[in-house]
């Protein structure tokens, strides 16, 4: 099953961008240290963020990702669950081999720290999932869950890295925040995908946080302006038991009325602003061209 999810066996090959991996190693070598140094910790964040993703699909019953059919649908809740477990006791494992070229009291660190992204990934999915039945989620709330479930996978990575170089306890901090900022922009620029993008381009289904009924930025945004026709039909659909596909088009047009893409835009670009301003090398051409071509344009315009 593990090998099925990461593209190893039957099925289109997995299309994932190993964002996490790629910019840990991106930060350790710049503050000094090897691809070998890094490797082990850069293995771990991967492995964990796929747990993630396991996890997430059975809770959002995601029948695709990356154009895959998830591990779910093809061998049932129970061996999704079981092989998502065993992928998280694989990400500690593989970090604790860290040991072989780091201090034992850098390992501990680090383990902490994935640790405390893996519990904060928890706390930010519960989150999500509550929000799909609560209309008072304001953008505040929304931050607070995305600064768990996707934002501290990315922070993570950032220290990680310069932890593998030996970096200051300032370094290491300083590239939290910079991951930080980074995931959540990111993540925001997600929920644009989540709405507007095709399902040919994100390999999930097309319009599914909708159908979810899923409180991305968009959506509450839009829900946080004065009422109004294209407001108000926003909450009428996300008030439905279920939005069948008209009502899905229709929040996507009153979307559009709205202007809650280019907002989402402007949110993404104060978060991304961080970056801009701090990061500096390799780290800072990585994270800037990251981010889907169309939304790096949208943000700078």
């Amino acid at each position: 099953m593990l090998l099925y999810h990461f593209g190893y066996k039957e099925g289109p090959r997995r299309r994932g961008k190993r964002l996490r991996p790629h910019l840990l190693m991106t930060v350790a070598l710049q503050e000094g240290a090897t691809l070998d140094d890094a490797l082990d910790a850069a293995a771990a964040i991967e492995i964990l963020h796929n747990y993630s993703l396991v996890h997430d699909d059975i809770e959002d019953r995601d029948r695709f990702r990356h154009g895959r059919e998830t591990l779910w649908v093809r061998y049932g809740d129970a061996q999704a669950i079981n092989a998502g477990d065993a992928m998280c006791a694989l990400s500690y494992l593989t970090l604790a081999r860290a040991s072989d070229r780091h201090p034992a009291e850098r390992v501990a660190m680090m383990l902490r720290r994935l640790h405390e992204a893996n519990l904060a990934m928890c706390e930010g999915q519960s989150l999500d999932i509550g929000f799909e039945t609560d209309e008072r989620i304001d953008e505040a709330m929304y931050l607070r869950m995305i600064e768990g479930k996707t934002a501290a996978l990315f922070a993570a990575a950032c220290a990680l890295g310069a932890r593998c170089a030996g970096a200051s306890e300032r370094a290491v901090l300083e590239y939290y925040e910079l991951g930080r900022s980074y995931g959540i922009a990111f993540q925001i620029n997600d929920d644009v995908l989540g709405i507007w993008a095709s399902a040919h381009a994100t390999g999930k289904t097309a319009a599914a946080d909708i159908v979810r009924k899923k409180k991305s930025f968009p959506i509450v945004w839009a829900l946080a302006q004065s009422p109004s026709e294209a407001r108000d039909a926003v909450l009428a659909a996300y008030r439905a038991k279920e939005p069948d596909d008209a009502a899905v088009a229709g929040v996507i047009r009153a979307l559009d009325v709205l202007g809650a893409r280019d907002a989402a835009h402007r949110a993404a670009a104060q978060h991304l602003s961080v970056v801009e301003r701090t990061a500096t090398g390799g780290v800072r051409e990585f994270l800037l061209s990251s981010l889907p071509p169309i939304d790096r344009e949208t943000v700078h315009r």
